[in-house]
């Protein structure tokens, strides 16, 4: 029971915090620059999370050939710059690193 108390609790949390910014905006006229700088926050974001993932491996910093994720991630980059898919981009990316990690492993 605590477990859905807990989920139910966080899901209503976000819900708010969610909300009170659309609210917010929607009430006073917000800057030009400011709308205009928060088109790139989740890219940014995005960027952190992906780049964390393929450039560190066990809290340290892994640029080489023992680093699957990074081959596999720099495969994906070509892939997405090629095509502009990212569907494509996803699925060589997810089966480059299957297919380094059981060579390689």
């Amino acid at each position: 029971m605590n477990i859905w108390l807990v989920m139910l609790f966080g899901g209503l949390l976000t819900f708010l915090t969610r909300l009170s910014f659309i609210w917010l905006f929607a009430r006073m006229a917000v800057p030009r620059l400011l709308r205009r700088s928060l088109r790139f926050v989740p890219p940014a974001v995005l960027s952190v999370i992906i780049f964390q993932e393929l450039l560190f491996k066990d809290g340290r910093l892994a640029i080489n050939l023992d680093n699957t994720r990074l081959i596999a991630g720099v495969i994906a980059i070509l892939v997405a710059w090629r095509t502009r898919s990212a569907l494509l981009t996803i699925g060589v990316g997810m089966a480059a690193l299957l297919i380094i990690q059981a060579l390689f492993s």
